[in-house]
């Protein structure tokens, strides 16, 4: 039946195939203005009518199918039908049976009310001493007889052998059970400490990793400042260097007195070149010099300070991810030391059980019973 089905459904999927193979062409037909025809296009028509036919043949094909599983099924139902009257008969026949031979009329309890053989079957008066029947008014035993003393002695031995054997085989399934018991609690402890020892590596991995890509985003943040610094160290010289230069090179710093002749006579200077200053203006220039350069020393102090802030803040973050790695360390022996409460728990509880279990096995052991029967017989 599931070749059928699978086979069912094939052929159901070959047909969406060829209807969506059909509603592409289709499509392409009537949407391409070069192979558009207007009116009816025959070809399309008979190739309906020939699916139509192949569609038709196809059902009638799973109509015929559908009809055999049918019948298949009415003969595997007649079949489990005809099987299921052979087992009521033959559990009927076997009742009979079973009731001819073990419930026979000799065997009920009302037997002896209508047994015609009563009077050939009827027991003495006395057949022993726990006879029912020995009443105190009945005056059949007396105080001091004891027939079945063997026969009591014998039963008594051999009901103490089988309460003997009877503990020892409890005792031994106990211990099974413990076994058993320790073995699968040991199983499922190593399982625990398995997984925890697997998710506690891959903490681990995982605070490695982040500490890596920490260290790695630091490492070239760290490179990139120093470039950039360098850079900006070489710029700056180069700069320095060039305006030093400059200046070397230049009429102001050589103090070239004929820059200042103007060419009208030498008793006239041309301003623009004169070299010539009175003390003010060199103080004035002796003054712009020191402010120069005390605002350099501000701006080497801003940088220093710049860069202790860096490294301020640099330290900070190292503490702070040390902060982190202590807090996930201790979540971890926090998390070790519930595992270990409650595996403590569960062994407490499994100690619990075996207690019990051992003062349940004390408990059953028939002793009691085995001295009530005894007083009971003696008497």
């Amino acid at each position: 039946m599931s070749r059928l089905g699978l086979q069912r459904d094939l052929q159901e999927a070959a047909a969406l195939e060829r209807r969506r193979q059909r509603e592409l062409q289709r499509q392409s037909r009537i949407f391409n203005a070069r192979v558009r025809t207007i009116g009816v296009d025959k070809d399309a028509l008979d190739t309906q009518v020939k699916d139509r036919k192949i569609q038709e043949a196809a059902e009638k094909a799973r109509n015929e199918e559908l009809a055999n599983e049918m019948k298949q099924n009415d003969k595997i139902l007649c079949m489990l039908e005809e099987r299921h009257k052979n087992d009521i008969r033959n559990i009927n026949k076997a009742i009979s049976e079973f009731q001819k031979n073990f419930q026979k009329p000799e065997t009920r309890r009302e037997f002896d009310l209508s047994d015609p053989e009563a009077l050939k079957k009827d027991r003495p008066a006395r057949l022993s001493d726990s006879d029912p029947r020995c009443t105190v008014s009945g005056l059949q035993k007396f105080m001091g007889e004891d027939l079945n003393y063997d026969q009591r002695m014998k039963f008594q031995k051999e009901q103490l052998r089988e309460w003997s054997l009877q503990q020892q085989r409890d005792w031994k399934n106990a211990l099974a059970d413990q076994k058993f018991a320790d073995d699968l609690y040991d199983k499922n402890r190593i399982e625990l400490d398995q997984k925890t020892m697997e998710r506690q590596r891959k903490e681990e991995e995982n605070r490695r990793a982040v500490c890596a890509a920490t260290k790695d985003f630091n490492r070239t943040q760290a490179a990139e400042l120093a470039e950039r610094k360098k850079l900006e160290k070489y710029q700056k010289m180069k700069d320095d260097m060039d305006e030093i230069s400059s200046l070397l090179q230049g009429d102001l710093l050589s103090e070239n007195p004929e820059q200042a002749v103007s060419s009208f006579g030498r008793h006239r200077v041309i301003t623009d070149r004169w070299k010539g200053m009175n003390q003010d203006q060199l103080m004035a220039i002796r003054y712009s010099q020191q402010q120069q350069v005390l605002e350099k020393l501000r701006l080497k102090e801003e940088e220093r300070r710049t860069d202790a802030e860096w490294d301020r803040q640099s330290i900070q973050a190292a503490r702070a991810q040390l902060v982190l790695e202590r807090h996930q360390q201790r979540q971890n022996r926090e998390r070790r030391r519930a595992v270990d409460n409650v595996n403590a728990e569960l062994s407490q509880e499994q100690k619990s059980k075996n207690i019990y279990l051992k003062e349940e096995a004390y408990s059953n052991f028939p002793t009691g019973q085995y001295y009530a029967q005894f007083n009971t017989t003696s008497r």
